[in-house]
C-alpha cells in the first residue's frame, strides 16, 4: 500500500492529516519565536535547555494519567478540548516580555505540550483501531512525514517572520493555526467502539502498569523507540547560532533554517528507505544515525557545512521513529493501547529531556563538538542493544 492509496481509502486517517499538518506548522513556527526571544533576552545555557525541556517534561509528568484518560474518554470530544487548550496557551505567549516572565513562559509551555502530549498519545491509540501491519507501518509514517514538512515549513518561515516582524506577530499567526485546526476537527466523525472502563483512573493506571509488567518485552520496545530522544538537537542549534553563526546571519534565521534543513531530511528519509527496511536491516540504520551524527560534529562550526552535516543526520531518523513506534502498537493488546503508548511517551520524553540537559549542562565545560560526537557514539551503542536483544533472541 502506497502512502496515496492509504490516504484515499481512510477518509479518517486524511482528515487527521490534515489536523496535524496545521497544528504541528503552528508549533514550530512559535518554537522559533520562542528561542529567539530567549536569545535577545540574553538567556544562558541552562536556561535555553530548561525551556527546550519543558516542550518535553509534561510528557512525563502526565503521561500516567493521560493513558487512563484517552482510554475512556470519546475521541472528538478529547481531542477539541485539548486543541483548544494549545490555542488559549499560544496566545499566553504575548504576555512574555522578558526574563523576568520566564516563571510564566515556562508554565505555559507546561500545559500547552501536556495537552500536545495527551493529543499525540490519543491519535496514536486511534490509529491501531482503524489500522493493521503493514497499512499502520504507512500511517506512522505519513504521520512522521507531516511532521518533517511542517517541521521544515514552520522553522523556515517562523525564522523569516520573526526576523521582519518579531515574535509577538508569529504567536498571533500561530493562534489562527490551532483555530483552522480546530473548525477542521469539528467536521471528523470518528467510527470507533470505546472500550467500556468501570474502574478508577488511580486503578486503571495500575492496571496498565500491571500490564506492562507482566509484559516485560513492551519495555525494550520502548527504550527502543526512546532512542530517537537522542536526537533532540534544539539546545544545540540554537547555541550554534548563538555562538557560531550570528556573524553570518540573524539568530532567528540561523535556527529556522538549519532546524529546516534537518527536517527536510526528515520528511524525504522515508520516501527514500522506508520500503527497504526490515527488522534485520533496521540494525544498519541505526549505525548510519550514529556515524552521520558524528560526522556533524566535525563540520558544525562552519554554518554551510554545517547545513550538510545537519541533513545527513536527519535522513534515518524518522525510519526509526516510525518502525519502532509500529513495533510496540503491534505488541499491545487493543484495550491497554492507550495507557502503554503513554507509558512509552513517558519514557521517550526522558529521553529526550536527558539529552537536552546533557547538552546544556556540558556546554558550559566543553566543546558543542565534543557533546555532538558522545551522542553519535551512544547511537552506536543502541545498535548493539537492538542486535543483542531483538536480532539474536
Amino acid at each position: 500500500m502506497t502512502y496515496r492509496e492509504l490516504l484515499k481509502t481512510h477518509k479518517v486517517v486524511r482528515q487527521l492529516s490534515a489536523v496535524q499538518f496545521i497544528a504541528y506548522f503552528g508549533a514550530w513556527f512559535t518554537n522559533v519565536a520562542i528561542y529567539s526571544m530567549l536569545v535577545k533576552f540574553g538567556a544562558s545555557p541552562i536556561l535555553i535547555a530548561t525551556v527546550a525541556a519543558m516542550h518535553l517534561i509534561p510528557g512525563i509528568v502526565l503521561s500516567p494519567f493521560n493513558g487512563s484518560i484517552v482510554d475512556r474518554i470519546e475521541v472528538k470530544k478529547l481531542m477539541m478540548i485539548l486543541l483548544s487548550v494549545e490555542l488559549c496557551m499560544t496566545l499566553g505567549f504575548l504576555l512574555i516580555n522578558s526574563l523576568n516572565d520566564v516563571w510564566l513562559l515556562l508554565l505555559l509551555l507546561f500545559i500547552r505540550m501536556g495537552s500536545a502530549s495527551m493529543f499525540f498519545t490519543t491519535e496514536m491509540s486511534l490509529l491501531p483501531k482503524l489500522l493493521k501491519g503493514k497499512a499502520l507501518v504507512k500511517a506512522n509514517e505519513i504521520h512522521s512525514i507531516i511532521w518533517s514538512f511542517t517541521f521544515t515549513a514552520g522553522m523556515a518561515i517562523g525564522g523569516i517572520i520573526v526576523s521582519i516582524f518579531g515574535e509577538k506577530i508569529s504567536f498571533l499567526i500561530d493562534g489562527v493555526f490551532f483555530l483552522t485546526a480546530l473548525v477542521i476537527l469539528s467536521q471528523i466523525h470518528f467510527n470507533v467502539q470505546m472500550e467500556t472502563v468501570h474502574k478508577s483512573i488511580i486503578n486503571s493506571i495500575r492496571d496498565g502498569v500491571l500490564y506492562i509488567k507482566e509484559n516485560k518485552h513492551l519495555l525494550h520496545y520502548m527504550l527502543l523507540h526512546a532512542s530517537v530522544g537522542l536526537t533532540a538537537f534544539d539546545t544545540l542549534v540554537t547555541l550554534l547560532a548563538d555562538y557560531e553563526y550570528k556573524l553570518i546571519l540573524a539568530v532567528p534565521l540561523a535556527i529556522g533554517i538549519t532546524n529546516s534543513v534537518r527536517a527536510f531530511a526528515l520528511m524525504i528519509g522515508p520516501l527514500l528507505i522506508s520500503n527497504w527496511v526490515t527488522k534485520e536491516r533496521l540494525l544498519y540504520i541505526f549505525i548510519i544515525q550514529g556515524i552521520t551524527i558524528i560526522i556533524w560534529a566535525f563540520i558544525q562550526n562552519n554554518f554551510y557545512l554545517g547545513l550538510v552535516g545537519m541533513f545527513l543526520t536527519g535522513i534515518v531518523t524518522t525510519t526509526i521513529w516510525s518502525y519502532t513506534y509500529a513495533m510496540l502498537q503491534n505488541q499491545v493488546e487493543g484495550k491497554y493501547l492507550g495507557r502503554v503508548l503513554a507509558y512509552n511517551e513517558m519514557v521517550f520524553m526522558i529521553a529526550n529531556v536527558t539529552t537536552t540537559f546533557f547538552i546544556g549542562i556540558l556546554a558550559t565545560f566543553v566543546s558543542l563538538n565534543i557533546i555532538s560526537i558522545l551522542l553519535g557514539v551512544v547511537f552506536l551503542f543502541v545498535a548493539y542493544y537492538y542486535n543483542r536483544v531483538f536480532l539474536k533472541n
